[in-house]
């Protein structure tokens, strides 16, 4: 078993959960009980809630500062993706309800004849977004659409000359940052060092879909990916080494979980060296009681701790079975 290199097995502190949705989704993914349907899930109290603030368009409002709202940025997209995060990967929500083909086409409506999908950053080149948000429609049932195929030639398009990713506004000083959106769309420099923020959120989307995760691109991106472990980035708001460790759940940032969660999905092996020293700090970093710290997300979800946790023992139970 693998709970047995650990100190404390994390399966009871899951198993007390409250939360229907995280004992359904430990039941199904880490102890293989029978089949049940994820539809019961959908007529949760916390589902219903959320879907109550869905928009016409299939969006959802963005209720906070809008600073950007004059320089074209689109705060509906990142909202809608957001809350999509939530339903499909915490409710196991897919394109059959219809609230999730509406979110779905709703952010397809972003993508430009290029290939991407704009907006959050103005009319400026998102490559980190658009790789986390084709990871959730994918996820959602999308991967045979064209518009994802688009997506990922886009994305292959667009890489650096290492095989990684970059924000292309990163290149200038943040206090541009409103001047550039005024540009039409800045190209990445390919000859500088990709971002392993930029590179880990972008390899979601290749190790979601079941052909292009066990693509040279995707390999590349993943072999570059694991050799950054707990090293500082290139460029972008999120440097420091301690961004590796400040996890939640669903996925946001790149951190060493949703790396590892890659990796584990591209089927990588605990025989890497990388992988080894990634486990190994998950597996000497447990706390007491059992489970894994969340960095983000307690004020919303007061199980945030035990749905990262959740996360961490699906990436343990897959290397750790070696």
């Amino acid at each position: 078993m693998w709970t047995e290199k650990l100190r404390t097995n994390p399966i009871g502190l899951l198993f007390a959960s409250d939360d229907t949705a995280l004992v359904f989704r430990l039941e199904q993914n880490l102890l293989k009980c029978p089949e049940q349907s994820p539809e019961i899930l959908w007529e949760l109290p916390e589902v219903k809630k959320l879907l109550k603030k869905q928009q016409k368009d299939g969006s959802w409002k963005f209720r906070g500062n809008r600073p950007g709202d004059e320089w074209g940025e689109n705060y509906e997209l990142i909202e809608t993706w957001r809350n999509m995060r939530f339903l499909v990967e915490m409710y196991c929500m897919h394109r059959g309800h219809p609230a999730v083909e509406r979110a779905s086409e709703f952010i397809l409506g972003c993508q430009t004849e290029e290939g991407d999908i704009r907006g959050i950053l103005s009319n400026q080149y998102m490559p980190y977004y658009m790789g986390a948000i084709m990871e959730i429609l994918i996820k959602a049932g999308y991967q045979e659409d064209k518009r994802i195929e688009n997506g990922f030639i886009w994305l292959i398009r667009n890489r650096q000359d290492d095989g990684g990713w970059i924000i292309p506004m990163a290149m200038y000083n943040t206090r541009e940052y409103y001047s550039l959106c005024q540009k039409p769309p800045i190209p990445p420099d390919r000859s500088l060092p990709s971002s392993h923020m930029a590179t880990g959120m972008v390899i979601r989307a290749f190790a979601a879909h079941p052909e292009y995760r066990k693509s040279e691109e995707a390999i590349r991106a993943g072999n570059l990916l694991k050799s950054r472990f707990f090293q500082t980035d290139t460029f972008n708001s999120r440097k420091t080494v301690d961004y590796w460790f400040k996890f939640q759940f669903p996925f946001w940032w790149t951190d060493l979980l949703t790396a590892l969660d890659s990796l584990m999905r591209m089927e990588y092996s605990l025989q890497d060296t990388h992988i080894q020293k990634g486990i190994e700090w998950l597996v000497e970093n447990q706390e007491n009681s059992g489970g894994w710290k969340a960095a983000y997300g307690r004020g919303r979800n007061p199980n945030a701790d035990l749905w990262v946790t959740f996360a961490v023992c699906r990436v343990l139970k897959y290397f750790l079975r070696e």
